[in-house]
């Protein structure tokens, strides 16, 4: 499952506009499946970024399927009284969960194992749903078979957790990229690209806002699309990406929108003010903004 978001196909273009007089230090490592890229303009940004490992690995180790994790100890147990970052992470999976009908479902994970291990899809399948895992503040209890995925948002997650960190500590500039993008100050130019089309668009992001993006045929598992509907529906568009202002909130909506028609995607912008801007590119390679 190692690089299981590799896929996602936004494509730094620029550095920050307007600010590239000054000296922008740069790092560069991998955290979360995902390939890390930090620019971050400011006095001692050098210093700073040596920092970030022990930043990453905690995330690491608290969300990864690809290791040892938090995560892992809970689809191997099946209940965790869950730490602040777990928390709330579950809590932004519920209401991701709300916000699009259901398309976003963590407990999709035994479907994809099953896809990529030639395990048992029916059993699988009767493992999904949300509403059947029990979350309270201080206690997380799955429903017997099931297992999470953070994958659609995880990424989002931590670059939110890094874009704060590094506004704590002062700094007014920086592009955070894990996976998924999240801009303190800006604007910034980014290419969106599609697997098969190539980038053809660039988007603005506003200062403060992140981009995430998902091409659920970029990748394949068993001859089907990585990105799996609880309800076993294909994908609407070949890319979607989204613009908000949180990393975790574009990444898991990304995931979900590969599933929603042009005109459902309207009404959920009008739902939720926190949606500024979807780019949607069709199986033709053609694009749209909603």
């Amino acid at each position: 499952m190692i690089g299981r978001r590799r896929f996602i196909q936004i494509l730094a273009a620029t550095t920050v506009l307007g600010a590239r007089s000054a000296r922008a230090a740069q790092w560069r490592g991998v955290a979360l499946g995902a390939d890390v890229s930090i620019t971050l303009t400011g006095p001692g940004a050098d210093q700073t970024l040596r920092d970030l490992p022990a930043l990453l690995e905690r995330l690491d180790g608290t969300f990864s399927l690809y290791r040892p994790s938090e995560l892992t100890r809970l689809n191997a147990t099946g209940a965790a009284e869950p730490s602040p970052w777990m928390r709330d992470a579950l809590a932004l999976c519920d209401r991701l969960h709300a916000h699009t009908d259901g398309a976003f479902d963590p407990t999709v994970q035994p479907v994809w194992h099953a896809r990529a291990t030639g395990g048992d899809l029916v059993a699988a399948r009767a493992a999904i749903g949300w509403r059947r895992v029990t979350l309270t503040p201080d206690h997380v209890q799955l429903a017997p078979g099931q297992a999470l995925t953070l994958n659609g948002m995880a990424q989002g997650f931590a670059a939110d957790v890094i874009r704060a960190w590094l506004a704590a500590a002062g700094y007014t500039q920086a592009l955070v990229n894990v996976g998924e993008y999240a801009a303190l100050g800006g604007p910034f130019a980014l290419g969106i690209s599609d697997p098969a089309a190539g980038q053809i668009g660039e988007i603005k992001l506003a200062p403060g806002h992140a981009l995430a993006a998902s091409s659920p045929r970029a990748t394949l598992v068993a001859g089907e699309p990585h990105i799996v509907h609880p309800r076993g529906l294909p994908p609407v568009w070949s890319t979607v990406a989204v613009e908000t202002e949180d990393a975790a909130m574009a990444d898991g909506l990304s995931t979900a929108l590969v599933f929603f028609t042009r005109d459902e995607i309207k009404a959920l912008s009008v739902r939720l003010p926190a949606l500024k801007r979807v780019t949607l590119i069709d199986d033709r390679g053609d694009l749209t903004v909603v």
